[in-house]
């Protein structure tokens, strides 16, 4: 890779990491639907400016539902149970490994032997984190980032069957999706009306959704899928990496985020693990950009 374009999967990888935290802001005001629905407003309103990719409507529908939607739906829950940013940045990661599977069991892309070690190092780190549970961290927490994961990794194999479509208008697109069922799911369970929480919301609330929407989303995703045409996913799967990385010192700089050594041992476990498929003379998994 060229050095500025080095610098620019970095540059993504950084915006990333520091959507963990922004998360954390924005549900102190928002409930998890009503977030679901502001982040993907937002990011939806280049719409007007973007004809829609050459994509069936029923791919378009179902990558806003597993890839958006669902994920962030229970993402967004998962941090109003308490989930700590910094740990939620790492275990997002595991949709890697759960892509991996899912490509051999409906894909016939079946897994090397180097990506089974670097799931196996990884799932060890994160039996490590579930023996923390209590305290900071709720097993109900964990469970549903799990399930984001999981989530995310079938919205990366939908992805990959829409080859062809310009990735930030297919994006664009497919955040069209989850602001309406999220509004009915609000609608159903909060007791605070949506424009009754923008209302009474905090500019620091405000700025982390119009970040998730914007940077994160629009422009982070825009620099990714530029990146992956250009280069081999080999090459630019690794700086991945940074993305927890940046998650956890920002969570720890900016809410004190102290955890239990066996938790930092389960979090260095799964980069490890990410370490060991991602980086060079690995094959790729399947196209997996870290959405946060």
């Amino acid at each position: 890779m060229r050095g500025r374009d080095m610098a620019l999967a970095a540059a993504t990888s950084v915006i990333w990491g520091f959507a963990f935290p922004a998360i954390k802001i924005a549900i102190a005001d928002f409930s998890a639907p009503q977030l679901t629905v502001l982040r993907f407003v937002v990011a939806a309103l280049p719409v007007f400016f973007l004809p829609k990719p050459r994509a069936a409507w029923t791919s378009i529908v179902l990558i806003g539902l597993f890839l958006f939607t669902v994920q962030f739906l229970l993402m967004f829950s998962a941090y109003a149970l308490g989930l700590p940013p910094g740990l939620a940045s790492v275990t997002q990661q595991i949709q890697v490994f759960f892509t991996v599977g899912l490509a051999a069991l409906f894909l016939g892309d079946h897994p090397t032997g180097r990506q089974i070690a670097g799931m196996a190092v990884a799932f060890v780190g994160l039996a490590l984190i579930a023996f923390t549970v209590g305290g900071d961290l709720k097993p109900a927490a964990l469970g549903l980032a799990l399930a984001a994961a999981f989530s995310w990794s079938i919205g990366n194999l939908l992805v990959t069957r829409a080859k062809g479509a310009p990735i930030f208008a297919l994006l664009v697109w497919c955040s069209l999706v989850p602001p309406l069922p999220s509004l009915a799911f609000s609608a159903a369970v909060d007791r605070v009306p949506i424009w009754t929480a923008l209302a009474q919301a905090s500019w620091p609330s405000l700025l982390a959704v119009i970040y998730l929407g914007t940077i994160v989303t629009n422009v982070g995703y825009a620099a990714w899928g530029w990146l992956l045409q250009r280069y081999k996913a080999g090459s630019v799967a690794p700086f991945a990496l940074l993305s927890p990385c940046t998650g956890i010192l920002a969570s720890a700089a900016m809410f004190g985020e102290v955890f239990p050594p066996v938790r930092y041992a389960g979090m260095a476990l799964i980069l490890a693990g990410l370490a060991v498929i991602l980086l060079p003379g690995a094959k790729p998994p399947p196209q997996t950009e870290p959405f946060a």
